[in-house]
């Protein structure tokens, strides 16, 4: 499934909410590599953080490259999670956007590991 509409892929107001709340706290991992992402540092290309699709919000995201990038904090270990992790990458994968997971402890470790693979998929 393609979206023709905007880049939030009809995300509700709800989800913009939660999305503007989850900017205020992000997570050491998360503080790390936007650092790197923001302000088109790596390529040139726009990086969002906290950015609602559908009914999702997509750790960081950059619709020029249709690229999520999600960060997997402990929580994400829990066959529960996982399966919902599945779910929620199909959802957003049905808009032809491609998700990379970073562990959290790889983007703390190993950061030019991380930037490497994302560069790998920059054109």
């Amino acid at each position: 499934m393609t979206y023709s509409g905007n880049l939030f892929y009809g995300a509700s107001s709800i989800t913009h909410q939660r999305a503007r709340e989850l900017r205020q706290v992000l997570t050491p991992a998360e503080r790390l590599l936007w650092e790197v992402l923001k302000n088109r540092q790596l390529g040139g290309y726009k990086f969002r953080r906290q950015h609602p699709i559908s009914c999702y919000i997509a750790d960081f995201y950059c619709h020029e490259l249709l690229l999520v990038i999600e960060l997997d904090g402990e929580v994400h270990d829990g066959i529960g999670q996982q399966e919902h992790d599945r779910s929620r990458d199909q959802v957003i994968q049905e808009f032809s956007i491609q998700i990379l997971r970073f562990k959290n402890e790889e983007v703390l470790n190993e950061l030019e590991k991380v930037l490497e693979r994302i560069k790998a998929l920059l054109p």
